[in-house]
């Protein structure tokens, strides 16, 4: 039980971590959808490359040590497990919303993004609702 307690410690470390960036980056492109001037947005893209960059790092521990908790010591298994489900669900959106930023990270890198600051505002929301959704359904355990 001890080993597990640091797996689950060290999971929510990486899982905080991970989602830090999913917060901070998309705030970068409502920045960079704003900015004018060339010098400002070279640096604006070098922060959100590095972060990007980061913060896949950081999804790899925190999705294995998930993966560990659940395959090796059964949570979320068995009946009444419906939540853990919903959840695996939600970690799939969030993988996805990840991989999303990569591409509109490109995007900018190229000049080509077309979509502006409000639509990048609204983007922002998107992780904070699915951590609020995934923490009810860890906590609550509702089905």
């Amino acid at each position: 039980m001890n080993m597990y307690l640091y797996i689950k410690a060290f999971h929510i470390v990486f899982i905080a971590s991970w989602f830090a960036g999913l917060f901070y980056l998309p705030r970068i492109f409502v920045n960079l959808a704003m900015e004018t001037q060339s010098a400002s947005t070279e640096r604006l893209l070098l922060m959100a490359r590095k972060l990007y960059r980061f913060m896949t790092i950081l999804t790899i521990p925190a999705i294995g040590l998930g993966v560990w908790m659940w395959m090796g010591y059964g949570v979320g298994r068995g009946p009444g497990s419906g939540w853990m489900h919903a959840k695996l669900a939600i970690v799939i959106l969030l993988i996805g919303y990840h991989h999303a930023c990569g591409s509109i990270l490109k995007k900018f890198e190229k000049g080509h993004n077309k979509r502006s600051h409000v639509w990048f505002r609204w983007f922002n929301e998107v992780p904070v609702v699915l951590m609020i959704i995934a923490v009810i359904l860890v906590v609550v355990k509702p089905f």
